[in-house]
């Protein structure tokens, strides 16, 4: 074994030891704020509803406050005037500028040409192939890797947003943290690395400073895989930890 590798190897060790110790504080709420900001739903009526209400905003989760997104999301499916945008064989057939006067009202959509074409595709999508989001989990056997052949391969263009690396990911763990969705080979999820993650990474080791701003999400995704391989951490277990971590601070001291 070279210095190189036994660097690499304690470095290893080291850093699975504080992914430890963070899962800990994560489940005796020591992060500070540890409310996600899916956490604000309403209350749903049937599966199908959950399904879709954790599915569609997601495509809209990119460079903006996920607070923000998820309370416009639940004042969106609160109002009479506006819950058919999670209907999505209503959306399937929506003329545009309807979808568009609805999806802005709440302002859950803030791009309103892009988002509201993303928000109408996905609907069209799932409805005109599966006819329900149940029935795409249970056609793919609710298996992740089924899923993300469908999303990121047979199907990726009629996925616009939501086939993306780090949205898909994220959206697999939201559908089975909140969807209600048990998936097999779960521990293929990818850790999502957004600016909290990337931070974190950095202050863990797992990448350099130079690195952030060099490597890909996947890269990024693929260092943490290849750490936590074999420590009976799931990658996207440490997704809520270290994103509470980051976002409040590091106040916590590992």
């Amino acid at each position: 074994m070279t210095i190189w590798e036994v660097y690499t190897k304690n470095m290893t060790s080291e850093i699975i030891k504080k992914c430890r110790t963070l899962l800990r504080a994560y489940e005796k709420g020591l992060l500070g704020d540890q409310n996600m900001p899916e956490d604000c739903h309403p209350v749903f009526k049937t599966k199908e509803e959950k399904l879709t209400y954790f599915t569609l905003p997601m495509a809209l989760n990119y460079q903006r406050d996920s607070y923000k997104l998820w309370q416009a999301a639940k004042k969106t499916f609160e109002d009479k005037e506006t819950r058919d945008v999670y209907n999505l064989r209503n959306v399937a057939r929506m003329d545009e500028s309807v979808l568009r006067e609805k999806l802005l009202k709440h302002k859950l959509a803030l791009q309103p040409v892009k988002h509201i074409q993303t928000w109408h595709k996905i609907s069209k999508t799932i409805f005109e192939n599966w006819e329900t989001l149940n029935n795409f989990f249970e056609t793919n056997k609710n298996d992740f890797l089924l899923i993300k052949n469908a999303t990121q391969l047979a199907y990726k263009k009629a996925f616009p947003y939501l086939s993306g690396p780090k949205i898909f990911n994220y959206w697999s763990f939201i559908i089975s943290t909140y969807g209600g969705v048990s998936l097999s080979n779960k521990e293929f999820i990818e850790i999502a690395p957004d600016t909290h993650i990337t931070k974190c990474s950095v202050k863990l080791g797992v990448t350099t400073q130079e690195e952030s701003n060099t490597l890909s999400k996947d890269q990024v995704s693929e260092r943490w895989r290849k750490i936590l391989s074999g420590s009976g951490i799931l990658p996207i277990e440490m997704h809520p930890p270290l994103w509470f971590w980051g976002r409040n601070g590091f106040k916590f001291k590992i």
